[in-house]
């Protein structure tokens, strides 16, 4: 009878011993994912359910790069990860998510996951109707602003993951909001210098919620929708020349010859004026070096946020001498507003390049898009 007892009793012992643990490296062998255009980030799929997102460029000229463990919520207990090797280790899907940006929003929309979106800083900014209307209701959480994003409010709302943005190292409400145990991801998409390097981003967002296929078909969709806009541009016969930006306390700003910005303008077929100049941000230029230049110029586009033509003039008289502005001529995305204000073309363009470029070739060779109907650039009122 003991002996029976003693079997039965390591019987049961074993039926209930733990699965065992796999280890995972992000050294081991891996799968990386095609990433065609973007600079700032690479995936790797070490096992089938452990994803590592390495973000390399979470700001500009930055020195340090972020790696992130990304584990199915049902592998989590018996998948070892050695903890020094990752920034964060965040269980998937995600049902809880925390954005601080509003180009995010677009990327949660297209993936269908819009309503895992808990909170957010400064929602008056949001233009989105599927995500005003979330707000409206009182299911997405005001938090502040960026610069000083409430963290207690955030730990109080315990999300499962914080996906900021960063002009630098220092950020002590994500530093506080660490401390409690919630994962902050760094997204750099807005440190991009080509259009399609932006919306690709889509791709960062989409392992969070085991959408990676999802995330593939929506960005090729829209890499088509590009290269066959700019393949059409091509077959246009005259080559506009084009300014762009505004003043702001006597500095002209405007893009530099290898921003994404004056990419749109190349890849719409006209010249931008500045296109020879080094910088990939913008420029900082007196109103005479620019009248002097652009005196002529056929197009002006994105004057800042100025949305009517008695706007420009009150501001600054000498906006009236440029031909563009004579001809009627300028072009702005400030009349394309959410219902609280925010501009459509912050929140959108970069995930949409393609709309963006279609909104140029209508602009700059209307005979190539004649029923097109703008989504960001429209004429000064």
């Amino acid at each position: 009878m003991n002996k029976a007892l003693l079997f039965l009793f390591l019987l049961c012992i074993c039926s209930c011993k733990q699965p065992k643990k796999e280890t995972v490296s992000s050294s081991v062998l891996s799968q990386p994912v095609n990433i065609e255009y973007a600079q700032g980030f690479t995936i790797d799929r070490t096992s089938p359910d452990v994803t590592i997102i390495k973000v390399s460029s979470p700001w500009p000229e930055s020195e340090a790069s972020f790696i992130y463990a990304l584990v199915a919520k049902e592998k989590l207990s018996t998948i070892t990860l050695n903890r020094d090797e990752y920034d964060a280790i965040i269980g998937v899907p995600v049902q809880k998510i925390v954005v601080t940006s509003t180009t995010h929003i677009p990327a949660l929309e297209a993936l269908g996951a819009a309503d895992k979106l808990i909170g957010f800083p400064d929602t008056e900014y949001v233009s989105s109707p599927k995500t005003r209307t979330r707000i409206n209701l009182g299911l997405v959480q005001e938090l502040g602003n960026n610069e000083s994003l409430n963290s207690e409010m955030v730990i109080a709302l315990n999300p499962e993951v914080v996906v900021g943005f960063s002009i630098n190292h220092e950020n002590k409400a994500y530093e506080t909001i660490q401390r409690s145990n919630i994962p902050v991801v760094y997204n750099g998409d807005w440190t991009e210098q080509t259009p399609l390097g932006k919306a690709e981003w889509i791709k960062y967002f989409a392992p969070f919620f085991q959408k990676e296929e999802m995330a593939d078909s929506i960005f090729r969709t829209i890499a088509d929708n590009y290269n066959n806009a700019k393949t059409l541009a091509k077959k246009a016969n005259n080559r506009p020349r084009v300014l762009s930006g505004a003043l702001y306390k006597d500095i002209w700003y405007l893009p530099g010859g290898k921003s994404w910005a004056s990419k749109f303008i190349e890849d719409a077929n006209a010249e931008y004026l500045w296109k020879d100049t080094a910088s990939n941000g913008s420029l900082s230029l007196s109103l005479e070096s620019v009248l002097e230049r652009a005196h002529d110029a056929d197009f002006w586009i994105s004057p800042s946020q100025f949305g009517s033509y008695s706007e420009l003039s009150e501001a600054n008289r000498h906006y009236t001498q440029f031909s563009a502005f004579r001809n009627r001529k300028v072009y702005t995305y400030a009349n394309s507003k959410g219902e609280t204000g925010g501009l459509l073309y912050f929140e959108l363009a970069p995930n949409r390049p393609d709309l963006v470029l279609k909104d140029l070739i209508h602009i700059f060779h209307p005979e190539l898009l004649p029923n097109y109907i703008p989504t960001f650039f429209k004429p000064l009122d």
